[in-house]
């Protein structure tokens, strides 16, 4: 446990000072103070607060930038150590590989997700100061909605990372997976649907495997119980979920997700970098 502590403060170390943890926090910073200036949070529509409307815009926003960043970040942590000869040094020291590669997710995990957990935090403090009513059980289940997320590309990025032999050939993997997730959002399984006729209940059954979505889809659900915007594919969801069925499978299946990857991250790198 020691040496997994020491392994995340020192990836933690190494994030703060690098570039692209100074541009992923200014990124949801920005998108907070631009939500902000909108005045989102000073209206009321149909019963619903400025507040909460800003949430699902926020959460929105964050299905497109947080996943990217996660992944192409953490698809180098592996393979970029093994590239610059680290292993070979690491071997030589008393920490055991799974007390490194646990502490790398570890450490990568709280480097990715308390800046956007922070910057929703904001937003909530903003909304106190100007005496709007707070939705404390959306703002519950949207920090465990980004955590799962964040767990979930963890998670694929450390598979990633443990497969690939370069640094190179991991970043383009995850900037395929990340294209590939969003593109069965909509566009392919739409063409699906159309061109080949499956049935409805077959394309929904693979849109809510997919991470994305399913995140997507439960940010949905809090601010529109009915999912108005889906269309009848809300009678699949409802009918065979359930509202707040849908909303544990949000909670819980991205995040194991991502935990099956990284254990099987885990077992692929202990296998190949072993003597």
């Amino acid at each position: 446990m020691k040496h997994l502590l020491l392994t995340a403060a020192a990836d933690i170390s190494e994030s703060l000072r690098s570039r692209w943890f100074l541009i992923y926090t200014l990124v949801f910073g920005g998108v907070v103070a631009a939500l902000f200036v909108s005045g989102l949070t000073e209206s009321r529509i149909m019963g619903f607060t400025g507040l909460s409307r800003m949430l699902v815009t926020y959460l929105q926003i964050t299905m497109a930038i947080l996943p990217v960043f996660v992944l192409i970040t953490t698809v180098r942590s592996v393979a970029g150590d093994r590239e610059a000869g680290i292993f070979e040094y690491m071997l030589s020291l008393p920490v055991s590989l799974a007390a490194w590669f646990w502490g790398k997710l570890l450490g990568r995990f709280l480097v990715v997700f308390l800046p956007v957990f922070l910057a929703m935090l904001a937003a909530v403090a903003w909304g106190m100061f100007r005496g709007v009513e707070i939705p404390w059980t959306q703002v519950a289940y949207y920090t465990g909605f980004l955590l799962s997320l964040a767990l979930c590309f963890l998670g694929i990025g450390m598979l990633i990372s443990t497969l690939a032999r370069s640094s190179d050939v991991a970043t383009g993997a995850a900037f395929l997976i990340w294209l590939g997730l969003l593109l069965f959002m909509d566009l392919i399984l739409l063409g699906l649907l159309i061109r080949q006729g499956m049935p409805p209940e077959g394309v929904i059954a693979v849109a809510l495997v997919n991470p994305l979505q399913v995140f997507r889809t439960a940010a949905m659900l809090l601010f529109d119980p009915q999912l108005v915007l889906l269309g009848p594919s809300a009678y699949v969801i409802l009918d065979n979920f359930g509202a707040q069925g849908y909303i544990a499978w949000a909670l819980f299946y991205p995040g194991a997700l991502g935990l099956l990857c990284a254990w099987i991250g885990y077992r692929v790198f202990c296998r190949g970098d072993l003597p």
